[in-house]
């Protein structure tokens, strides 16, 4: 196998580049262009799941020989999907359903060159919100407008100050893309990291 195979992200996400950056190959980004829409009674790790494969798959169709990332997190509140906001209204609305509640945050990845038997794995990281004050939501919004995050936060900064705690195995799958999982997938598949 080649020891150095070309690597492609399925993902335009600021957030999955520069965590994908820290592990010292050289990538590419694409913009996979999947439909996002939930099917009929998926669950959230399932849709995690199944778009990360997609996005992976849909790309690496238009890059032979190369490997490519596919990753997606879905939050789930009392089992339902809650995904990116994309405005004010429907963040502050998501943020106050998960007051004082824990959130699971499903984050599927998958690895995939065309001929191969793609490679994937899940993370789930739980977060126990704390019981936040309507003006709380909207100062936290204020500054750090996360319209484009799963759950309308951001943990690597303002966002971990709405939490009482973080149970996970890897700290960088709340911020999108697990590393740990990450740099195995791509170990198994012949990728040397630095």
């Amino acid at each position: 196998m080649n020891a150095t195979p070309r690597l492609v992200l399925a993902s335009t996400s600021i957030y999955r580049r520069e965590l994908l950056a820290r592990l010292g190959v050289p990538f590419d980004t694409e913009r996979p262009g999947t439909d996002e829409t939930p099917l009929p009674d998926e669950t959230p790790e399932a849709l995690a799941r199944r778009l990360s494969r997609t996005k992976a798959s849909d790309v690496a169709a238009r890059h032979p020989g190369a490997w490519v990332i596919g990753s997606d997190q879905v939050a789930e509140c009392d089992g339902r999907a809650l995904g990116k906001p994309g405005g004010h209204e429907a963040a502050a609305a998501q943020l106050a359903s998960m007051s004082g509640q824990p959130v699971r945050f499903h984050t599927g990845l998958c690895l995939v060159r065309q001929g191969e038997q793609p490679l994937e794995a899940i993370d789930c990281t739980v977060v126990k919100f704390r019981e936040l004050a309507a003006d709380e939501i909207e100062r936290y919004l204020h500054v750090e407008q996360p319209y484009d995050c799963a759950g309308s936060f951001k943990s690597e900064g303002l966002g971990i100050t709405l939490f009482e705690a973080i149970e996970n195995r890897d700290p960088t799958a709340l911020i999108g893309l697990p590393l740990i999982a990450t740099a195995r997938l791509l170990r198994e598949a012949g990728v040397r990291l630095p």
